[in-house]
């Protein structure tokens, strides 16, 4: 068992957060985690960058449980470059367009060097203001004319854009700030929930899987799933929290109030049985919780529990304020509960478990 200190948690969201994953272009992320991981698990990649990780003592000859989370971000692609040198771009995700104008961005050009980026709009001044659509915005890099984007900075159609912002932590409140809680906050439970199982005897063989281009149709997933062909799945996701605009009987993602198990989205719908299994594991290890039936969303667990004659699939989500934004706060008592709760539900796992689902 390899249980990871409060402090070493928070040194590993700031790597994952910090680094930058567009839809298709998780490279640091997928890169960090291999060099961190790669002599602790053994480590499996494909053509699109998804990872595959094996404990040591995989068996292959016991039920698999699926442990997910994705790589990328929300971002934007540069769409084209007009004639004043500002670039066109298409979102990559769901954005609030009215949170995307003054912010800065990373472009990443030609030879892999990151230019810096502002996203422009009209200002109030010349009639701009509320309401202003995504397609009406560009990204200025300061360039003045179409060749001096292409032959200066290197800058072509395609290039991944991601947002420029730098995590922090509150030692006193232990609440995260940063960019990419969905899904670097995910990816940090899937990790560190295989540390925690290390060097265990478990009637399952648990396999993580980092998988990319969630915010674009769950892609990496779908391939991912037929890859591990999983008996059960725990998708972990940094889920929106509601907590800053609901009445308090009616917010299902709060801060500092545990993993949040969802039930219902637009994806799918818990399997009943697994949603009171881990209950009742939560319930007697004394894990925080709180439960999510939402109106929009979706996560990884929509095509996984399609695929194989039907995957029952856990989706436990760390709150984050303000996701799909350039930040986010979430607490690091959630994250913890998430992983704790995979770990010990893990625990209880085996075959005839699974079979009464």
């Amino acid at each position: 068992m390899i249980n990871y200190t409060q402090e070493e948690s928070v040194a590993l969201i700031e790597v994952l957060s910090n680094a930058k994953g567009a839809p298709g272009f998780e490279d640091e992320v997928v890169e960090i985690i291999k060099e961190k991981y790669g002599q602790i698990f053994d480590i499996q990649e494909d053509s699109m960058r998804n990872l595959v990780i094996y404990r040591k003592n995989h068996s292959g000859n016991k039920p698999v449980i699926m442990l997910d989370g994705h790589s990328d971000e929300v971002a934007f692609i540069v769409q084209s470059i007009r004639p004043n040198g500002t670039l066109k771009f298409l979102p990559l995700g769901g954005w609030v367009a009215q949170t995307v104008p003054g912010h800065k961005v990373w472009i990443k050009n030609s030879e892999g060097t990151y230019i810096e980026g502002v996203i422009g709009s009209k200002p109030p001044h010349f009639g701009g203001g509320d309401g202003q659509k995504l397609e009406d915005m560009i990204i200025d890099v300061g360039a003045t004319s179409y060749e001096e984007v292409v032959e200066l900075f290197k800058i072509e159609a395609g290039a991944p854009v991601t947002p420029d912002a730098t995590f922090s932590y509150n030692k006193v409140t232990e609440v995260m700030l940063g960019k990419a809680f969905d899904n670097r906050l995910g990816c940090g439970c899937v990790i560190e929930t295989l540390l925690a199982l290390e060097g265990l005897e478990l009637d399952v063989d648990v396999v993580g899987s980092i998988s990319v281009q969630e915010e674009v149709g769950c892609r990496g997933a779908k391939v991912n799933v037929k890859t591990i062909k999983p008996h059960l799945a725990i998708i972990f996701e940094g889920s929106p929290a509601d907590d800053t605009f609901m009445d308090s009987y009616s917010a299902q993602g709060s801060l500092k109030k545990g993993t949040q198990i969802r039930h219902f989205d637009r994806s799918f719908i818990a399997n009943p049985r697994l949603i009171q299994q881990s209950k009742d594991v939560a319930k007697a290890h004394q894990i925080p919780y709180q439960c999510a039936v939402r109106s929009g969303g979706g996560t990884d667990a929509g095509p996984i529990h399609l695929e194989l004659g039907a995957v029952p699939c856990l989706v436990l989500g760390v709150p984050v304020r303000y996701a799909h934004t350039h930040y986010g706060y979430s607490a690091m008592k959630d994250y913890k509960a998430s992983i704790q709760l995979a770990v010990e539900y893990i625990k209880t796992l085996n075959q005839e478990v699974i079979s009464r689902l």
